[in-house]
């Protein structure tokens, strides 16, 4: 598994032009799988993730996780994160099928919740728009 993670004060993401899925302040987390990922990963991506010191403490340091801080997670699934780029035309072989990233992902958010995020999520395989300031 792949994640990409970025601090936010706010963000949301519209699910097939639905309404908006919001979260406050948090992480923005773009995950992808692998074909040959397992669920024995999970647990360890999603500490790493939620105890991460990417938050200023009160004298403007990085010293805060998100989970020190209370704060929400939004995930998104990102296939195109295990592309292979080395041609012009992109592959993606290397990610995994629905029959296995969806059963990674929905534990990868139940993981999360049990590490104390509100989750808000993204649908695999949907047409996803994802804003974050």
């Amino acid at each position: 598994m792949r994640a990409v993670i970025q601090a936010v004060s706010s963000a949301s993401v519209r699910v097939n032009g639905g309404e908006p899925r919001p979260i406050g302040p948090g992480l923005v987390i773009l995950l992808g799988v692998k074909d040959t990922d397992t669920l024995d990963i999970v647990p360890k991506l999603a500490e790493k993730c939620a105890g991460l010191r990417i938050f200023k403490d009160e004298n403007d340091k990085l010293n805060l996780s998100a989970k020190d801080l209370g704060y929400s997670a939004l995930v998104v699934s990102q296939f195109t994160l295990y592309a292979d780029t080395k041609s012009r035309r992109p592959g993606f072989t290397g990610a995994a099928k629905p029959d296995v990233a969806i059963p990674l992902y929905e534990r990868f958010m139940d993981q999360c919740r049990q590490r104390g995020f509100q989750v808000e999520h993204g649908e695999f395989g949907a047409d996803m728009q994802v804003a974050s300031v």
